[in-house]
């Protein structure tokens, strides 16, 4: 994982792509209180909506990748639980 910082709102995050469609992210701080973006203000009266992703920052980690700032990353680690093809 690498540091990213959001180009929108300087929040900090480590993150890591696996492929075009799939990036991870690792928060540093408490996302929802790090990210603006993370609650929509439903208006005056009403609670606040969470939002699940924020796209700014998906949007910055997406440029760093398309720049080649951030490679597409090949997993190491060993997989936990059975391999498809290797049960009895």
């Amino acid at each position: 994982m690498q540091p990213v910082t959001c180009r929108t709102c300087g929040t900090d995050v480590l993150a890591e792509k696996y492929s075009e469609a799939h990036t991870s992210i690792q928060w540093l701080t408490d996302a929802p209180r790090s990210c603006p973006r993370l609650y929509t203000d439903a208006g005056a009266g009403h609670t606040p909506a969470w939002v699940p992703s924020c796209t700014e920052l998906r949007d910055t980690i997406d440029d760093l990748a398309h720049r080649g700032v951030m490679p597409i990353s090949h997993r190491s680690q060993p997989v936990t639980g059975p391999v498809p093809g290797d049960l009895p």
